[in-house]
């Protein structure tokens, strides 16, 4: 397993792909996720290595096998996005390109916000045009990680949520703090500053994300591209997904 250290937290990462090539991609999972199930086990290292990519995919801090503080305050999604940053210099690459998925898609935009000259495409899917939207319980993802038994949980996203980490055997009170980690609204404003091409990937039936026009259309020229068929959590596997990231992929990798 390989380790990098950043705000003084051990983070696991994976590396795949030829070592020595030009082009660069770092894949950040989703919540209570991991790099192995999000990425590794629905064949992206395989399919990245065979584009000629040099790959990353790290463990989300709170997730995975890297540190697992329950602290809320060490779950900042500026702190989250410079994980990023810190996994391109354990590795000595200056610019990467970024595919992110549901909270790795959050992660990703911040760090297209913060060092935009470090990323080079950005690939953002799990999210769409609800990410404007304040959270309807803002406790509530915090208090299903929380809860005795998912028996107890009656929204049946959040149930959803805490089944998938159960069954990932994730640290519940970890991913408790990770969803109060302190985090600024993704603003249309704000990404209307990303100059990188953007695609934007969701489910027609993914009630969390909305559709991925809505937030497309905030970022110059990106590109929605709409899974049919599919919800938040059946799209990590629906072959359109990744048929669609290397179809965006196939215009620069020539």
């Amino acid at each position: 397993m390989a380790q990098f250290t950043s705000d003084g937290l051990t983070l696991a990462y994976d590396e795949f792909g030829p070592p020595g090539a030009a082009k660069a991609i770092v894949l950040v999972h989703g919540f209570s996720s991991n790099k192995y199930e999000n990425w590794k086990r629905m064949g992206w290292y395989d399919a990245i290595a065979g584009k000629g990519l040099r790959g990353f995919a790290l463990d989300c801090r709170g997730h995975g096998e890297s540190a697992k503080p329950h602290d809320a305050a060490l779950y900042d999604r500026r702190a989250m996005a410079r994980d990023v940053f810190a996994l391109l210099d354990q590795a000595g690459v200056e610019r990467a390109h970024l595919l992110g998925f549901s909270m790795g898609a959050h992660i990703a935009l911040t760090a297209a916000l913060e060092e935009p000259s470090r990323v080079d495409h950005l690939v953002v899917a799990g999210v769409g045009g609800r990410i404007f939207e304040p959270p309807r319980d803002p406790e509530g993802m915090a208090k299903a990680m929380e809860a005795a038994s998912p028996d107890a949980i009656e929204d049946p996203m959040l149930k959803s949520f805490r089944h998938f980490a159960d069954e990932q055997k994730e640290d519940r009170l970890a991913l408790a703090a990770c969803s109060r980690g302190p985090r600024e609204p993704i603003t249309r404003d704000a990404l209307a500053a990303i100059r990188r091409p953007t695609l934007v990937i969701a489910g027609n039936r993914d009630q969390l994300a909305g559709p991925p026009q809505g937030l497309a259309d905030a970022i110059a020229g990106a590109r929605a591209v709409t899974l049919p068929g599919c919800d938040h959590f059946s799209m990590i596997a629906h072959g359109l997904f990744k048929a669609s990231v290397f179809d965006f992929f196939d215009g620069w990798l020539e």
